[in-house]
């Protein structure tokens, strides 16, 4: 009888030599299996945040190309030439002398033409001898917006005029600055008649 009970006992599991226990086969397989689930749940959380970073570089791209967009702005001077006019008829006045043009003005017709819904600002300048009249008009899609006029005086002198607004403008709206049939207007290498925009802000 003794004899089966040291058997029995000399079945069971015995501690290691440090005294720890030695595992099961189940409780292996659960520390694998937990394992597995937390990889999963890594990749899960991984393969989210490649998707946010994905969809941050599409709106970065996206915001650039707006901030390139609403780039726009031109400056220039109609230069040499000496006097221009008068004219039987109002004309449109080319200001091919451009200091600095995103693209949108165009110094061979001297006409803008709007790229993007906004608000803009233009104003223009015009320089002539005070003894022949000037005049001088802003306009969008042929409707006059502002004028700059200078009259006649007696004493012969050199002035200038000059004007500015804000308009509201769509994409394809056209702007320029008309000389008025029957005035003057003068530049030289000074660049004293001049014409410039740019966008205030998208609409």
């Amino acid at each position: 009888g003794r004899k089966k009970e040291r058997d029995s006992l000399s079945a069971q599991p015995t501690g290691d030599k440090d005294g720890g226990t030695i595992q099961s086969s189940g409780d292996a397989d659960c520390g694998a299996a937990e394992a597995q689930k937390t990889t999963e749940q890594l990749y899960i959380i991984l393969r989210a945040v490649e998707a946010k970073l994905s969809d941050t570089q599409t709106e970065i791209e996206v915001l650039k190309s707006q901030v390139q967009v609403n780039k726009v702005a031109f400056g220039a001077s109609i230069s040499t030439g000496g006097n221009i006019g008068p004219f039987n008829t109002h004309t449109i006045l080319i200001y091919k002398k451009a200091f600095f043009n995103t693209g949108s003005y165009n110094p061979t017709t001297g006409i803008f033409t709007t790229p993007v819904k906004g608000a803009y600002y233009f104003s223009f300048s015009g320089h002539n001898q005070s003894t022949k009249q000037m005049g001088l008009q802003l306009m969008k899609n042929g409707e006059r917006m502002i004028t700059g006029f200078n009259h006649v005086d007696a004493i012969d002198r050199y002035e200038t005029a000059t004007n500015g607004m804000t308009l509201q403008l769509e994409v394809g709206d056209q702007v320029y600055v008309i000389l008025m049939a029957g005035t003057w207007i003068h530049d030289n290498d000074n660049s004293q008649s001049t014409f410039i925009g740019h966008l205030l802000f998208p609409l």
